[in-house]
């Protein structure tokens, strides 16, 4: 099986190197200012394996790959930028450095909007529709800046659509686990329609992709079925497997405290608060 030829992406390395560094060096700053640790070295390990997922796939041969021969590639890309990157970053991220990121109050205040569930639901999907409109794709593989641009805006959206279940601040609380398990189900069914249009498709849906060489000789619907099922089957199975974590912890949880009626008091809170907007 051969792989593209090897092609050094300068910038991806320096992006992902100076984001590792930035965080290294506010946890060194603060320690020095307060003698305090930044983070733990669990925290450490699991923001460094977010950066390295996204650096996975942002260079070579996943980038190559998903950008000169097949959309499948394309799609494994976009999982590790959504549905596994993000959550890694995340829960690397120490709460005094999120309230340091929230401070100003424009930030704040978007942000607060933005991660409200319906909301970020409603945003990351649109955002999921948006990137695999043929059009879009068609351009952004045409153009390295509107290609930036687009996985810019889809990490983003991931953060956005992770944050009700792994937000750390309790100011910005995270979903209880009854919602946040609902939330992940409701999630999961989501890419359904854009995957079945590929799974199903007669017709190569995007045409700039049957124009590529091919490789390893997979034809463009072949190419189209595998990224139709990837979507669907690997990004459901990564949910499915937060849902299962979430159900196990939280039922752990109920037998060693008890029933806890406040948590589901808030919980229907939220609905009806999201039911508002």
């Amino acid at each position: 099986m051969r792989l593209p030829p090897w092609h050094l992406h300068l910038d991806v390395w320096l992006l992902f190197a100076s984001v590792e560094a930035l965080y290294l060096v506010a946890l060194r700053r603060r320690r020095r200012s307060t003698g305090l640790r930044g983070a733990s070295a669990r925290k450490v390990t699991l923001f460094s394996l977010g950066v390295a997922v996204l650096w996975l796939g942002a260079d070579w041969p996943l980038h190559d790959l998903a950008e000169r021969y097949l959309y499948s590639m394309h799609m494994v890309q976009h999982l590790l930028f959504t549905l596994v990157a993000p959550p890694l970053l995340i829960a690397g991220l120490p709460d005094w450095l999120l309230r340091e990121i929230l401070r100003p109050r424009a930030v704040s205040r978007v942000v607060r909007f933005l991660t409200r569930p319906l909301v970020a639901l409603i945003v990351f999907n649109g955002v999921l529709l948006f990137s695999h409109w043929p059009a879009v794709v068609d351009a952004s593989v045409r153009s390295e800046p509107l290609h930036f641009g687009l996985h810019v805006l889809i990490v983003a959206s991931a953060f956005v659509m992770w944050w009700p279940v792994m937000s750390p601040l309790p100011e910005m609380p995270a979903l209880p686990p009854p919602g946040q398990m609902l939330y992940l189900f409701l999630q999961s069914l989501a890419p359904t329609v854009p995957a079945s249009f590929l799974t199903f498709g007669s017709t190569p849906l995007y045409p700039v992709y049957a124009s590529f060489p091919r490789i390893w000789g997979i034809d463009a619907l072949t190419d189209q079925l595998i990224a139709g099922l990837t979507m669907k089957l690997a990004g459901g199975l990564i949910l499915w497997g937060f849902i299962a974590a979430i159900f196990f912890r939280w039922f752990a949880q109920e037998q060693r405290d008890g029933w806890d009626a406040l948590q589901w008091r808030n919980f229907e809170r939220e609905v009806r608060a999201e039911m508002k907007l």
